[in-house]
Formats: C-alpha cells, structure tokens, sequence
C-alpha cells in the first residue's frame, strides 16, 4: 500500500469522531421538530427550550475544546478513546431522556467528548501526514461532518414521515440512539492507529517516533532520506521548544508571531460560524417556514443538502493542495455573502402568506449553493488550517483556543436564531452578509499561504513572512535545506523517488528547490 494512501486511511478513521459532530449537528433539527418531543419538552417557552438544546451541546464543545489543551500527557489516541467514552454517556443520557434536563445533561456531556475529538483529530491528522498531501487529510475532518449530517438527515427524515403525528418517541429516541455506534466503534479501535510521530518525539520516544515516521512514509525504511530529513527537522524542533519553559495559554498572546497566529485562527473559527451556516442546520424548519415551506419539505431538502455538503467537502480535498488556503477562504466568504443577500430579498419580497413556488424554488437553491460552497472553503479550512499554523509545543494549545471560539458562536447562533427568526425575520440575515464580506476581506490582507510548508515551518514563516500579505510568496529556508538534503542524500544513493512512496518524484523535488 502506498503511503499517501494509507495516511489517508488512517486519516479517515480517525475522521470518525468528526462524523460524531456532523451527526449532532444534523439530528438536532429534527429532534426539536419531532411532536412527540414537543409535547413532552417544548409545552412553554418553547423557543428558549429549543435554542437551550441545542447550544448546550456547543457549550458543551467549548468545555472539551478547553480541557484538551491539558491532554498532552494522554497522547493523541488516549484523548480519542477518553471523549468517545464520554460522548456515549452523553448519548446514552439523551436517548433515555424524560425530563428536558436530561436532554440538557446528556447534550452538554455529549458536547464535552465532540469538543475533545474536534480539537484532538486535526491535530493527529496533521502530524501523520506528508506535507503534500496535508491539506487533503485535514480535510476529512469536514468530510466526515459531511457524511455524518448526511446519515443524520436521512434518519430524522425516515423517523419524521414514519412515526409523526402518532406521538411514539421513536421519533426522536432513535435518531439520538444511533449516534452512540460510531463513538463505540472509534473508541474501541483508536489503538490499532500509530502514535503521532511528533507526539512521542516530543515525549522521549524518538526511536519509536522515527519508526512511525517509516511506517508512514516509507513502508518501515527508517533510512529513507525523507524520513531521517523529516526526523531531523522535527527533532531540532523539539530541542529548540524544550529548550524553553512550558507552555500555556497565555504563550498565545506573547508575541506578536504567537499573537498573529492566535488572531488568524480565532477569525478563521469564528467567520465560520458567522457564515450562516449553524443557523441553517440547526433551525432550518423555522428559517424555510419563514418563505412558507412546510416542516416536512423542509426535512427533506435538509438531506438533499447533507449530500450537497458531502460532495462540496469532497471537492475541497481534490484541490486544497494545489488552490491553496487563501483563495479558498477568500472566495468562499464572497461567494457566501451573495447567497444570503439573495434570500433575504426573497423573505423580504415572498413571505410566508404569498405561497410563491418561485420563490420558494430560488430559496431552496440558494441554500444548497451557500452550501455547497461552504464545504468547498470555510467548513473544511477552519480546521485544517488551525491545525497546521503552530508548532509542537502550542498546537494543542492554538487549536484548542480556536476551537472553543467556534463553539462559543456556535452556541450564540444556536440560542439566538429561534428568537432572531421570530423577531426579526428576514433582517437577521444582514449580519451574516456584513460578516463574509468582512471575513473575505480580512483573509486577503492577513491569511499568509501555508499549502506545502512542512508543520516545523510554520515559526519561521510567522517570524519571518510580512503581516499583510496580498501577493506574498514566501518560502521557509528550512524547507529548501531539507528538500535540498534530500535531493543530495537521493543522488547518493542513485535513487529516482523521494523514497517515501508519497507521489513526489525526484524531478517534482527538484523543480520544487529551483522555484524556492
């Protein structure tokens, strides 16, 4: 098996956790719209109920995004398996829930083991891949928050036409029972995964860190050129952080190399969720009744846009490697910002007593479009890039602070939309508007390019890259002395590939060195 694929591989399971969240995320909508739970949760203040819901599953998010900024100690395989212990109480608690405080525990508790697995499956997904291919591997993160909107969708729409209006549970028990299989499944395997190479460099195994780099790279050859050069980048790394005290959190703001990295990630997070697309997944039966598309159309066309999702992420890993962060994220925003514009001139023109199928039909298009280019660029891109931007020592750290900015909109969006939408309809969409657009203009002043740089980088390129950076094209010097001592260490040997297996020939390694 070649190596680029079996990274993806394990890229991919580890990606499991991820469909934990993509699930959570789908299910909701239904739940809160299914009669039987209305009946039992939702009698008074039912939209503060529903919004309570679902942002305690995001708080819950933060709370675990937080603690695993303090698991390093765990390994990157331990923090799997101990969220996906506690994802299934979670579960458990929600699918047995009686009482609406139940559903609040089991939602917050469940929200505590996604917001470990979010944090933690980028960051492992990074540091077992080769720099090439990076991107791609990251990204199965939202590709696999995809795939587990699309099973959630399909699911709550079956449980919605087969048992609504019989007041039976199994409406919603159901769905929020199934989730429980994947975390079983992932918790129980996670082992079977090779440690993180960085993480048991950076914890006094650097004879099993170098072996896992072979097994990565270069099917075992711990003397293929590179993955000694990798080794050794990887090692001085190491020795240059250890070398200092420890980190926490505050080593974010210190700085204005750590300080700018900290903002990118927080903007990337938090332009994400301000996108509009948490408002759409977690409400969208109250945002399409707003243009008069009943609870059931509406269910429907939410699995069709799952399946959208799917293929949009599925675009995003064919060419983030060769696009390119910057033009994704850029692009997307803008592209985004027009969808929204366009329906809320349809709520605001066709509201929901003119039974415009029109203009019903535009909206639902527009949605799907949003979508689709959502999954292309800012759903994807908002872990992938966190999760390449630090070193060894603060890349628990960073991606844990940006990903408890995501949850902390996520949770706003989730508490306020109910409330928005009753209140001010169509108007509530302005502020996702005025967001892509300032988000897009803010990525083309400040996000530098991070495509093909390899993860020990990154210090030099914050150090050393200018801080606005339309049109920059900078190259680290490490990255040309490695590839550089490769090419050597290949000419030696009488070699024509990197030795790694990965797709990189000789020649694409020498064009690489001459561009630099």
């Amino acid at each position: 098996m070649k190596p680029s694929v079996y990274q993806f591989l394990i890229g991919s399971f580890a990606a499991l956790g991820s469909f934990l969240f993509g699930y959570d995320l789908g299910v909701i909508a239904e739940v809160v719209a299914a009669g039987n739970f209305q009946r039992l949760f939702l009698q008074t203040n039912a939209d503060s109920k529903a919004g309570t819901v679902v942002s305690l599953f995001t708080g819950g998010c933060f709370v675990g995004a937080f603690g695993a900024g303090y698991t390093d100690k765990l390994g990157r395989r331990g923090t799997i398996l101990m969220a996906c212990c506690i994802f299934v109480v979670g579960g458990i608690l929600q699918t047995a829930g009686v009482v609406v405080e139940m559903l609040y525990i089991g939602r917050l508790i469940a929200g505590i083991g996604v917001g470990f697995l979010t944090m933690i499956i980028p960051i492992y997904q990074a540091e077992i891949s080769h720099r090439r291919i990076r991107g791609k591997i990251t990204s199965l993160q939202q590709l696999f928050n995809a795939l587990g909107q699309i099973f959630a969708t399909w699911i709550g729409y079956g449980c919605y036409v087969t048992w609504n209006g019989s007041d039976n549970s199994r409406e919603w028990r159901i769905p929020l029972a199934i989730q429980i299989i994947p975390a079983l499944f992932l918790g129980g395997l996670v082992h079977t995964l090779p440690e993180s190479p960085r993480w048991l460099c950076d914890h006094d195994q650097a004879d099993r860190g170098i072996q896992t780099l072979a097994r990565l790279h270069s099917h075992g050859d711990v003397h293929d050129p590179y993955v000694i050069a990798e080794f050794n980048l990887i090692q001085a790394q190491i020795a240059e952080e250890h070398s200092q005290k420890s980190k926490t959190y505050l080593d974010l703001f210190r700085g204005w190399p750590n300080f700018r990295r900290t903002i990118i990630v927080m903007t990337i997070q938090a332009s994400c969720q301000m996108s509009g697309v948490s408002a759409i997944q977690y409400f969208s039966p109250q945002i399409f009744a707003q243009i008069g598309i009943s609870t059931k159309t509406t269910l429907l066309l939410q699995a069709v846009n799952a399946i959208i999702a799917f293929l949009g992420t599925t675009v995003c890993i064919l060419i983030i490697d060769s696009a390119g962060r910057r033009p994704l994220e850029i692009y997307g925003h803008s592209i985004m910002s027009v969808t929204f514009i366009v329906n809320a001139i349809l709520i605001k023109v066709f509201p929901a007593t003119s039974n415009n199928t029109g203009a019903h039909w535009g909206f639902i298009i527009m949605t799907w479009v949003f979508n689709f280019v959502f999954f292309i660029t800012s759903g994807p891109l908002s872990w992938a890039v966190p999760a390449e931007l630090f070193g060894t020592a603060l890349r628990t750290k960073g991606v844990s602070w940006g990903a408890m900015t995501s949850f902390v909109f996520n949770t706003m969006i989730g508490q306020v939309t109910p409330i928005a939408i009753s209140a001010i309809g169509w108007r509530f969409y302005i502020i996702f508007i005025v967001c892509n657009i300032i988000t897009a203009l803010f990525f083309w002043a400040f996000l530098p390019e991070t495509k093909g740089l390899n993860l020990e980088d990154m210090d030099d390129l914050f150090y050393n890259s200018p801080t606005f950076v339309p049109g920059s094209h900078w190259s680290p010097q490490s990255h040309i002395d490695s590839d550089a001592k490769v090419l050597a260490d290949e000419e030696a040997h009488g070699t024509t590939k990197l030795g790694s297996g990965d797709g990189v020939t000789r020649t694409e390694l020498v064009e690489d060195v001459k561009r630099m």
